[in-house]
């Protein structure tokens, strides 16, 4: 049998060169995701003990990390909507809006964080568990003005996910999420509603 005489050395070098490449932003990234993670519930962690400066720290820590990661990700933009570091920057906009949300203050946008609308929406969505762990927190403090406040929150950023109808296609299961802070909501309001009557009929004794 004749030997080809089919050269391929050139096309193995440049598509192992652009693969090398891609395999090391996937590497790269995929060991930063670990620490995203793990770094972003810390700082939930930390803005409910009420450490707000620490929170800020490893947010800051988190946010330096998803810098690196996507300077090598540049140019291989699939491996970000690949799963596992779109669902870490999603984390990072969860502990970012939690804490802004926690503080009453303006709400970040995506280009302020410097992260994409789809992790930013979905890290929104889920800011809202943690809006009902505060909720209840103050419940049981007695504070129900706030409480009613970080209802209010609720309902605003759930009106805004539920504004946003495009296919799941393009917003990678943000209804699902849009479900999840509903049924939060509305065992928020029950909870509250609840605390509201009891209070009332304490102050009515009491008179």
């Amino acid at each position: 049998m004749r030997p080809s005489s089919l050269d391929l050395s050139g096309i193995e070098s440049e598509v192992r060169d652009e693969l090398d490449t891609k395999y090391a932003a996937r590497e790269l990234s995929l060991k930063n995701s670990r620490p995203i993670i793990r770094n972003s519930a810390n700082a939930i962690r930390a803005l409910h003990r009420g450490e707000p400066a620490l929170a800020r720290e490893l947010m800051d820590e988190v946010r330096g990390l998803i810098s690196e990661a996507e300077a090598g990700i540049e140019g291989h933009w699939d491996i970000y909507h690949a799963g596992f570091f779109y669902d870490a920057v999603k984390e990072y906009a969860e502990a970012e809006l939690t804490a802004a949300l926690v503080a009453h203050a303006p709400l970040p946008s995506p280009s302020d964080l410097g992260i994409h609308a789809v992790p930013y929406l979905k890290g929104l969505g889920e800011a809202v568990g943690e809006l009902r762990r505060r909720l209840l927190d103050q419940l049981r403090k007695g504070d129900l003005a706030g409480a009613e406040a970080t209802f209010g929150d609720m309902e605003a950023v759930h009106d805004l996910l539920t504004s946003l109808d495009y296919p799941d296609g393009m917003t990678s299961g943000l209804r699902r999420t849009t479900d999840v802070a509903r049924s939060l909501i509305e065992r928020s309001r029950a909870d509250l509603t609840t605390t509201i009557v009891q209070e009332r009929l304490r102050a009515q004794l009491e008179g």
